[in-house]
């Protein structure tokens, strides 16, 4: 199990591991294939990682974000981190958001607009 600032993230929810970062499918995804990568240590925000986190939290928000590319057969993610609560942060805990960007998705920018108030 890991932790993920207040909750537990049970292991069966979680697809990609290193020694300091892992990745889980998002209990309440904005589109499909939107997933969450974050470090192990509980850190609420980004600027307390470590050099070392922050390198390990992207190199694996670059490897899940490939293999996302391939499955949902797209060019586009968005990747987002909200650090802070004005910033539309819940879990004080720092995560990237990674959503795979299928086109025709969208087609108004309001919608844009709210899944961007979705992941808050």
């Amino acid at each position: 199990m890991f932790k993920f600032g207040q909750h537990v993230i049970r292991q069966r929810t979680v697809f990609w591991e290193s020694a300091l970062s892992y990745a889980f499918v998002n209990i309440k995804p904005c589109l499909p294939g939107h997933v969450l990568i974050s470090p192990r240590r509980v850190e609420p925000s980004f600027t307390g990682l470590t050099d070392e986190e922050t390198t390990d939290l992207f190199k694996g928000a670059k490897l899940v974000s490939t293999v996302l590319k391939e499955h949902y057969k797209t060019e586009s993610l968005t990747l987002v981190i909200q650090d802070g609560v004005d910033a539309g942060q819940t879990v004080p805990h720092v995560h990237v958001h990674l959503l795979p960007r299928i086109p025709g998705l969208f087609c108004c920018s309001s919608e844009k607009f709210l899944l961007y108030i979705n992941i808050s």
